[in-house]
């Protein structure tokens, strides 16, 4: 697993003040003033920084911080980074926010909803070509399966569970390194079958990069709550309070870019969420035995 030093996919800026110390600023933000927020890189990094520089921008209006965006390297470093103290405010794929609650002191505070206050949620899918033998779940028997990366819910957790569940073995796994990557590799025919979730799809559909006419879905997983966006549980009352507020006073404008990576259309305002909003997540880390170390 990739070490915390190459938690710099892409460090963006908002404001041109250097960084200062680890303390509180007069207007109640942390680091004089400046407010980390860690994104996990789950579609590419040069495609999701103009949608979350938007929303930064914006949350650094409400909370009256600058706030410094960092696209981390993968689900791992951003749990570090949090533990580390390295991140106030992080969003968590929701498997990769079960590891960061118990090991990075991660809050849930706020996820994605649709244009009726709805949260909103996706599923994960195995698919085939049009053409392939492979019909159903079962066929994957000894064939090969693209995953994302180790800790996706929907590129890595679920599949597995699926395969578990219809006791299906000997299918060779192959770790693409994200969610874009694993359907890449099907494109190519360089696999048997790919995870794509339904974000993915959806972005993929949507810039003609892939036409679900010639491929087919086998296996479909039940619907996965979205990501959460989290607070680091250490820090002080007053200002987690401050963060809840400012990311509830977003509008739709200013999620509305993200949302399309989440396939969030048309985007609301973000909703509260706590911890039993992703206890299925939880349940699911339990049923497999998943611990710190396979995310």
């Amino acid at each position: 697993m990739r070490a915390l030093n190459v938690v710099l996919a892409a460090t963006l800026l908002l404001t041109a003040t250097a960084c200062g110390t680890t303390g509180t600023s007069s207007n109640g933000c942390p680091n004089d003033g400046k407010v980390r927020f860690g994104v996990e890189p789950y579609e590419d990094p040069e495609k999701l920084k103009p949608a979350y520089e938007v929303l930064a921008k914006a949350l650094s209006g409400k909370l009256g911080c600058e706030v410094e965006l960092q696209v981390v390297d993968d689900y791992a470093a951003e749990v570090l980074a949090m533990r580390n103290g390295k991140l106030e405010i992080a969003q968590f794929g929701p498997l990769g926010y079960v590891f960061a609650s118990q090991k990075a002191k991660a809050e849930p505070v706020v996820s994605f909803a649709d244009g009726s206050g709805k949260l909103t949620s996706y599923t994960a899918g195995i698919w085939v070509a049009k053409d392939s033998p492979v019909q159903k779940i079962e066929d994957l028997a000894g064939r090969s399966l693209a995953l994302s990366s180790v800790g996706s819910a929907s590129g890595d957790a679920l599949p597995r569970y699926g395969l578990k569940k219809h006791d299906v073995n000997d299918v060779k796994l192959d770790y693409a390194g994200g969610h874009p990557e694993a359907m890449l590799s099907l494109l190519n025919g360089k696999v048997d079958a790919a995870e794509i979730n339904s974000q993915t799809l959806a972005t993929a559909k949507a810039a003609g990069t892939f036409d679900e006419a010639k491929f087919r879905q086998v296996w479909k997983s039940e619907p996965i709550p979205n990501d959460p966006i989290t607070v680091r549980g250490d820090l002080d009352p007053a200002f987690k309070g401050k963060v809840r507020k400012a990311l509830l006073e977003l509008g739709p404008q200013d999620v509305e870019k993200v949302g399309a990576f989440l396939d969030v259309t048309p985007p609301g305002p973000l909703v509260e969420v706590g911890n039993d909003t992703y206890q299925v997540l939880f349940d699911l880390a339990t049923t497999l035995g998943l611990k710190e170390e396979d995310v």
